[in-house]
Order: structure tokens, then C-alpha cells, then sequence
């Protein structure tokens, strides 16, 4: 017979064991964690400023800000500092630097505590820039945003900003659906503040390809210029070249974004023409290989830039025709260098592009400047140059050490600096533009004869590609 009291003591102590054995079980902490809505404060010219309250048990080890440009995925990721007590706490991340207007940010909290983690849903916020009264008008790709004059101009200017989407993006093959905003200053201090620190006052323009947005200025003496064509048209331009191109291991040279552009834009006239071939003669010409990644600072030279890049363009039609030219843009998608994209498109390098070029406007290769070979250091006895030794010597060369004695450094790329623009505009106290390590800079030059300033640490963008690019 069962004795029932022993039966139930016994459960008794096995429950009361469970129950024991639970109590020194590990606390499943991300369990626990509690977001309130994450805030943000996004305006131009101030520091972003990102908080989450939240519960805890205990204060957690670590508080961390996951932030991303909206369409553009791959977290970057900033320590939060912490504070509050008894299982209420406040996260807090500031970030300095300058954003540009329209950057949206996409951003989670994730708490970490014991090798356990709780990520909360994700939120976004977006820098605007709140010193005008921004109209809109909206087209089928572009946005326009203005606040000096009337609803006509800007359905010209947005008129002619779908025109260019379209003749880009039929030229090179590509397709625009995303809409692209397009923001129009009326005065150049107001755009410079919002380009950033930096910003040079001959810049006429801006585009920002990895948030899909264009800044330029047009001056209310201008709204019914020449200008609101070049620039609208050039800044587009950048932007579906962007498209056509983009790929993670190569972009292509500098000179071709910004020459294609121009060209669209204005093409190879009489001001650029001019600088050229003043430039041919006095043997003052910037070789391509020099203008891959960024244009010289200097006024002269930069402005020199353009024109030779439009010059450069110009000549590819002239010689391989406007198929070969777009073959040669959309092998970049590929990730091609610049040799094996030329060589694939022409059959022959790049180097051999340059040189043809050169000639073609009477003037020759200038000498190249740059590192050199380091002087051969001692070698052990009985070496001879080349890393051989004589015969019957039991040493082997040393794969290590260059044959020739040569170091294994690069050439020097060219100065650092941003693109300029056109021609005939009016602005006689314009100068050539410059721009950042992108495309898509507009001088105010242009007719007067470039994330991401980025987040910092927050967003080493920008950059490029976000960086932003400039005319």
C-alpha cells in the first residue's frame, strides 16, 4: 500500500529543490529591458542628439547607438553614456560635425548586460534645415524645394531637372525610380552654411548621391538665366552617373564624372576651350592620371580642371563615338580599375587615352613629379644587383627585396582639391568652384567667364560616394 504523506513530502522536496535550483540560474536579462520611445533632435547647424529612457534591473554594461543612412544598410555604432538608478535609465549619444540637410538617419538602441542583448524597433530622424519657408513642387522623379521666387520658375527648373534625369539615364542605360530632391538657395551664405565648414564661396552646387539630394544656388537676378539650366542639368547628371557606376571596389576618375557632366550640361564651349589651349602651349596641362580623385585647390588650376575634363570627354566622342563612351562609364559598375576599363572599352589603357589626348591639342607629356626609387641598401657579400649571387655562393635571394633596388611605394594621385564650372553666366565676381571627393561640384563660375561632411565617428560616410559631391 501507498503511503500517501511519504508520496506527497517527497514532490515536496523536489519542488522545493526545482525551485531552489532556479533561484541560482543566470537572469535571462534581455528579457527585462523596457524601451520608452527613442528621441532625436536633427537640426541644422546644432549637434545630433539621440535618447532613449529604458528599464533594467541593474545598469547595464554597456549602451550602444546603431545608426545607418537610410537605404544605405551596415551599422555604425557609438557608445551611449548612461544614467539613472534603481531600474530606470537614460542612454544619451552627441554627436558633433556637420550633416547636411536631408540626411536621414535610421538608428536602434541595443543594450548589452552578461552576454545578453535587447535591441529596440528601429527609428529615424532627418536634419532640415528650418531658416526658410521651404516650397515644393513634385515631379515624377524630382523634387523640388525652393523659397525665392514665383511657382514659375520653379516649374521651369523642375521641368528641365526630369529632362536631364531622363537624357542621363537613357545615355548610360539606367534606370531612376527613387525620387531625388533637389534644393534651391537663394544666396550663397545660406548655402554654404548648409554645405558645411569648408565650403568654398565660388561653389555653385552640390550633389549628395547616397541621400539622393542636390543643393545649389540661384540668385533671384538669375531665376530666368542661362544658369538655371547648367546647373540643374550638371548636378542631375551627377546622380544617375552615380547610379550607372556604383560598385564596392572601384569609382571611376574623377575627371569623367565631372567631364560628362559638363559636357551634358554646356558642353566643350568656347570658355573651357579657351582655358585649354592657353593651357596647351605654355605646357601648364594637368595629366588625367593627376585628376582621378580630387582637383587642384588653387583657382587657376582647378578651373583648369574642368576644362581639361570636358576637353577630355569630348575628345573620347570625337575619336570612340558616344557608344564607346558609355561603355566605358558602365564598366566601372564592375569595379574595374581605370586600365582594364579603358583597355576594354578602346583596347587601349588608360595611360595611352592621356597620352593621345595630349597630343591631339599640340602639347606633350609633362615630367612626372612624385616618389622615386630608394637608393639600394647594403647587401649581404656576394650579391650583385638584381638579388643574384655568384655562382657556387650557397645564399638565395631574398624574395623580399625588390630586384631593382626600387621602393614599393604608389605615384602621387595629384593635389587635393573640388570642381569648378561654366561659362558665360554673368557672375563677373565668380571664380572656378571646387568641390569634394565626389562628383558633382558646380562652380559659380560656371557662367561667368562634394557621407558626408558626415556624422564624424557616428558616420564616416558619407561621404563619396557621400561625400558630397560639388561643382
Amino acid at each position: 500500500m501507498i503511503d500517501q504523506r511519504r508520496v506527497a513530502s517527497v514532490i515536496l522536496a523536489v519542488v522545493a529543490l526545482t525551485v531552489g535550483l532556479l533561484s541560482l540560474a543566470p537572469t535571462v536579462f534581455a528579457a527585462e529591458i523596457r524601451f520608452d520611445t527613442p528621441t532625436a533632435q536633427g537640426r541644422l547647424g546644432e549637434p545630433l542628439t539621440f535618447r532613449v529612457a529604458f528599464t533594467a534591473p541593474q545598469k547595464p554594461d554597456r549602451v550602444e547607438l546603431l545608426a545607418h543612412l537610410r537605404g544605405r544598410p551596415g551599422d555604425l555604432v557609438r557608445e551611449a553614456t548612461v544614467e539613472g538608478n534603481r531600474g530606470r535609465f537614460t542612454a544619451r549619444v552627441v554627436q558633433e560635425g556637420h550633416v547636411v540637410p536631408n540626411t536621414t538617419l535610421v538608428y536602434r538602441w541595443r543594450v548589452i548586460e552578461g552576454g545578453e542583448q535587447t535591441v529596440s524597433p528601429e527609428s529615424q530622424v532627418t536634419v532640415r534645415d528650418e531658416r526658410f519657408e521651404w516650397r515644393t513642387l513634385e515631379g515624377r522623379l524630382v523634387r523640388l524645394h525652393w523659397y525665392e521666387g514665383d511657382e514659375d520658375f520653379a516649374r521651369r527648373a523642375l521641368e528641365i531637372g526630369e529632362d536631364a534625369v531622363a537624357e542621363a539615364s537613357a545615355l548610360l542605360g539606367v534606370t531612376e525610380s527613387e525620387p531625388v530632391d533637389f534644393f534651391i538657395y537663394g544666396e550663397q551664405p545660406a548655402f554654404a552654411t548648409a554645405m558645411g565648414p569648408g565650403t568654398r564661396e565660388n561653389v555653385g552646387g552640390q550633389a549628395h548621391s547616397d541621400i539622393r539630394t542636390l543643393f545649389g544656388i540661384i540668385e533671384p537676378n538669375e531665376i530666368e538665366s542661362d544658369w538655371v539650366e547648367v546647373l540643374v542639368v550638371h548636378e542631375l547628371t551627377h546622380l544617375v552617373f552615380n547610379t550607372a557606376t556604383e560598385n564596392p571596389y572601384h569609382g571611376p576618375p574623377k575627371w569623367l564624372n565631372e567631364g560628362l557632366a559638363v559636357y551634358l550640361a554646356e558642353g566643350y564651349n568656347g570658355n573651357w576651350r579657351s582655358v585649354v589651349e592657353a593651357a596647351a602651349p605654355a605646357d601648364e596641362l594637368i595629366p588625367l592620371d593627376a585628376l582621378t580623385a580630387a582637383f587642384p585647390s588653387p583657382p587657376d588650376q582647378f578651373y583648369l580642371a574642368y576644362g581639361e575634363s570636358v576637353s577630355a570627354v569630348d575628345y573620347f566622342i570625337r575619336t570612340h563615338g558616344r557608344d564607346t563612351l558609355v561603355k566605358l562609364i558602365t564598366s566601372y559598375a564592375r569595379g574595374l580599375t581605370d586600365e582594364a576599363a579603358f583597355k576594354a572599352a578602346t583596347g587601349a589603357g588608360a595611360d595611352a587615352f592621356n597620352t593621345a589626348w595630349i597630343g591631339d591639342l599640340g602639347a606633350e607629356l609633362p615630367e612626372a613629379f612624385g616618389p622615386r626609387p630608394a637608393p639600394t641598401g647594403p647587401l649581404p657579400e656576394g650579391w650583385v644587383p638584381g638579388g643574384q649571387h655568384e655562382p657556387g655562393d650557397d645564399a638565395t635571394a631574398d624574395p623580399g627585396v625588390p630586384s631593382d633596388g626600387a621602393s614599393l611605394g604608389g605615384t602621387d594621385a595629384g593635389a587635393t582639391a573640388e570642381p569648378s564650372a561654366s561659362a558665360d553666366s554673368g557672375r563677373a565676381d565668380a571664380s572656378p568652384g571646387d568641390g569634394a571627393d565626389g562628383d558633382g561640384v558646380l562652380p559659380l563660375v560656371a557662367l561667368g567667364g562634394v557621407a558626408i561632411a558626415g556624422l564624424a565617428l557616428l558616420l564616416v560616410v558619407i561621404s563619396r560616394r557621400g561625400q558630397g559631391e560639388q561643382r
